[in-house]
């Protein structure tokens, strides 16, 4: 489930103010300390965050809320498993997690994709190589992304949107860009990271 700007906000500042509390903190304290005037509207977005399976709420006469313990926090973020930097290849879904340094994770929804090819390989990026993507669908130009092309494969490239056409380049001298239409690519993430084996 896809929390919202203002849900994230809200489990961000639930996460990084943990030690504040010494029980679970009511919905009344909650109000507080994020600037609420309305139980109701923060009870809406409480919901939304027990759904995801992030919140637990507290039954009792001071009902409140508690954290769930984050699995990705103790066993890493998915795992995806492949995407192509060469010709598009689908990103095949795999039920596995992968640790990764907490400095490549920026506090949104992150997964990891391997890499296959070397249309990469100027910018760092190499055949085998993990990459680290934080769930996204917008980008900068410029910035390495996660395209779904045609809503069928996934790759990973340098994006530039223009208005009538989206142009995902290569970092390989021998490779030429790929022109599409602004309908034809969809991001799913960013770049943030790259992990890398050696054997």
């Amino acid at each position: 489930m896809k929390l919202t700007r203002r849900q994230q906000d809200i489990y961000d500042i639930l996460r990084d103010n943990l030690d504040h509390f010494d029980q679970p903190p009511t919905y009344d304290e909650l109000c507080q300390l994020l600037g609420l005037s309305s139980r109701g509207s923060l009870h809406k977005h409480i919901q939304a965050l027990t759904q995801a399976g992030l919140l637990e709420p507290m039954e009792g006469l001071h009902r409140g809320i508690r954290l769930v313990e984050s699995v990705e926090a103790e066993e890493g973020i998915p795992f995806l498993g492949r995407i192509a930097a060469g010709r598009p290849i689908e990103a095949i879904s795999q039920a596995a997690l992968m640790k990764v340094p907490d400095e490549m994770l920026t506090g949104k929804s992150c997964y990891v994709l391997q890499v296959t090819g070397d249309s990469m390989i100027d910018e760092g990026i190499f055949d085998g190589d993990y990459v680290v993507i934080e769930q996204r669908d917008s980008a900068d130009n410029g910035d390495i992304v996660v395209a779904l092309v045609n809503n069928e494969e996934a790759t990973l490239k340098k994006i530039v949107q223009q208005p009538d056409k989206v142009i995902l380049y290569p970092a390989n001298a021998s490779m030429a860009a790929m022109v599409y239409k602004p309908g034809e690519i969809q991001i799913q993430g960013v770049l943030r990271g790259l992990l890398r084996c050696y054997l």
